[in-house]
């Protein structure tokens, strides 16, 4: 074969292999980007259907709720849970009467949960600190649950509030039993221990449980009620009224 012949045939095979990667790599890949959003899809489905479950709804029922809180209900009352938003946006007596029952179920769980706890953290407090008062856990003493029907007085007091200490003063001299909230108290055992102790308060009567000290967690507000601290409350046909 000459030179030159042979020369062109190797040419052309190189310019053939060229253009043979050249299109292998600008040939299209196909990959599956539709399977994170369907895997993302699946767990949200996942999630809203256990969410469902957790509070006695449907799955259509818990589709609903979230459509409320995306709009005026939403903005209004950002932290509604499942069963007070759907029972006020009800279309029906029924289903005002279903949201009642289930939201009466789930805060008995929640409350015979919570005092559960709660003589379980006083037995730990007996044992550790026996000198010390005690606090109540949020949610252990709660006006309209936990105390229904107790014939106790809830008494709301803050700090900087010499009305607040007069008015528990005179309570304890009457010997009266009630439990104590204290509105803006942070969750801090210590502020309320001194907030008492500023106010007179005798860790005897604490201990005995006739008189017991709670944080208010926001229950202040929940009743609703006219005036200005201190507050002394009780129940009368189910309905928290300022004494």
């Amino acid at each position: 074969m000459k030179p030159g012949f042979a020369s062109a045939i190797s040419l052309a095979m190189a310019l053939t292999i060229a253009a043979a990667d050249t299109v292998a790599q600008s040939a299209p890949v196909t990959t599956s980007r539709a399977a994170p959003s369907q895997v993302q899809n699946s767990m949200d489905a996942a999630l809203d259907e256990r969410q469902a479950r957790d509070w006695g709804l449907r799955p259509e029922e818990w589709a609903r709720y979230r459509q409320l809180m995306q709009g005026p209900l939403g903005i209004y009352s950002p932290n509604l849970d499942p069963l007070t938003a759907l029972g006020i946006e009800a279309r029906s007596y029924e289903e005002r009467n279903r949201y009642a029952e289930l939201q009466v179920q789930a805060e008995s769980r929640r409350v015979n949960k919570t005092l559960a706890y709660q003589r379980a953290y006083d037995a730990a407090w007996k044992r550790l600190f026996p000198g010390q008062q005690r606090v109540n856990l949020p949610g252990a003493h709660a006006p309209g649950s936990g105390n229904k029907g107790s014939g106790r007085l809830a008494v709301f007091v803050k700090a900087d509030c010499p009305p607040c200490e007069q008015r528990v003063r005179q309570l304890q001299a009457a010997g009266t039993s009630f439990d104590l909230y204290m509105v803006g108290s942070r969750q801090d055992d210590a502020r309320i221990r001194q907030w008492a102790a500023q106010a007179g308060i005798d860790p005897g009567r604490v201990q005995a449980r006739t008189i017991t000290l709670n944080h208010d967690a926001g229950r202040w507000l929940s009743l609703g009620l006219p005036g200005e601290l201190p507050a002394v409350v009780h129940e009368v046909n189910g309905q928290w009224q300022r004494q």
